[in-house]
């Protein structure tokens, strides 16, 4: 275990509370995972009335969970669409987030930038030996990027991978430690760095979206490395 500790350790999905709907729980999960929907869309996706998803839409947005944008169209009614604000995106925790900042700045304080890139050097390097080792076996790079998503979800970061014809696109919907890659940098350079070792070789990893630069996932571009003839 690295010097943070528990510190890291990293919850999957919203923890519920007592009394909340599951209906809820997914209904938020649902629009953390693929944004900005409809009611119509919602309803669709979590196999309800469209009656019942807006009853618990009116009463997410009553309490600042949810905000909406309206649609128009050429014809009829403007369509609600419906999007998580702040407060909602807080319902998914960022795992010890004060206390990992805390640490952070009494890290560069007391040992400065030297003190702290080694500690997140240390970090990595424990992380790369886990990965691998879950790696074995893994021979495709299809199955590589599943064991990634299991590992990562895991973690707490709700990873999925998605495919079109340029390749595969490997998606985290939620940062259980975005409070610590804020305070430092090093922990999202040496993630790009991690998935580009436990692909393996002939593999282009590149990040497409980034939550920290105002996007609402992270998203990365995974293709293999194509080489031209001399």
């Amino acid at each position: 275990m690295d010097l943070f500790g528990n510190v890291f350790v990293c919850y999957c999905g919203a923890v519920e509370s007592r009394g909340r709907s599951v209906t809820v729980d997914q209904l938020v999960r649902q629009l953390k995972i693929e944004g900005p929907q409809t009611t119509v869309a919602l309803a669709e996706r979590l196999g309800i009335s469209v009656q019942a998803v807006r009853q618990h839409v009116r009463k997410l947005a009553g309490d600042g969970t949810l905000a909406m944008t309206e649609l128009r169209g050429s014809v009829g009614r403007p369509a609600r669409r419906w999007s998580l604000t702040p407060r909602g995106h807080r319902r998914f925790p960022d795992a010890h987030a004060e206390m990992t900042a805390n640490l952070i700045a009494s890290v560069r304080a007391t040992f400065g930038e030297a003190g702290l890139e080694a500690v997140v050097r240390d970090r990595y390097q424990a992380s790369l030996a886990k990965y691998r080792d879950r790696m074995g076996g893994a021979d495709s790079l299809s199955e590589r990027l599943q064991r990634l998503s299991v590992i990562r979800s895991e973690e707490g970061y709700m990873a999925h991978i998605e495919s079109d014809s340029r390749g595969y696109l490997f998606v985290e919907s939620h940062c259980p430690i975005c409070t610590a890659a804020e305070a430092c940098q090093g922990f999202c350079s040496n993630e790009l760095r991690l998935f580009r070792e436990v692909l393996g070789d002939g593999v282009d990893v590149d990040r497409s979206e980034y939550l920290i630069a105002g996007d609402r996932r992270c998203t990365y571009r995974i293709r293999r490395r194509t080489t031209t003839a001399a």
